[in-house]
């Protein structure tokens, strides 16, 4: 198992994680750190404790508001796909009446064919 120190609101942690994660979890908490920093910016100095909770918070609301945002792509995805299908269903279907359509077409044209050939036929024959 790695660790790792990374630093947050100007502390620095010693952490654990699997071997080969090293890098996410430093851009994990320089982004968090970046919130906390951006949180410093708007209410100043107002305590690390209360900074880093609404930090933690600000993160949180925007992961539910991605989540939500995946959720609604996803059920667009889902209509989509069903469309997809019923247009391809519906397609089948056209194509196989349109089959039929031009099989009869050809049963007609053939029987008009033989139709015109028998009567072009001299009578003697």
């Amino acid at each position: 198992m790695a660790q790792i120190i990374v630093t947050i609101n100007g502390r620095s942690f010693r952490m654990a994680c699997d071997d080969g994660e090293e890098e996410r979890l430093t851009a994990l908490a320089r982004r968090f750190d970046s919130a906390i920093d951006s949180l410093r910016g708007s209410f100043g100095e107002i305590g690390d404790l209360r900074l880093t909770v609404m930090a933690g918070i600000m993160v949180t609301d925007e992961l539910a508001e991605r989540e939500r945002r995946l959720a609604a792509l996803q059920d667009e995805v889902d209509s989509l796909r069903e469309a997809r299908r019923a247009a391809l269903d519906s397609a089948a279907r056209n194509d196989a009446e349109l089959a039929g359509k031009i099989v009869t077409a050809a049963e007609r044209i053939e029987a008009l064919a033989d139709g015109l050939a028998r009567s072009m036929r001299p009578a003697d024959a």
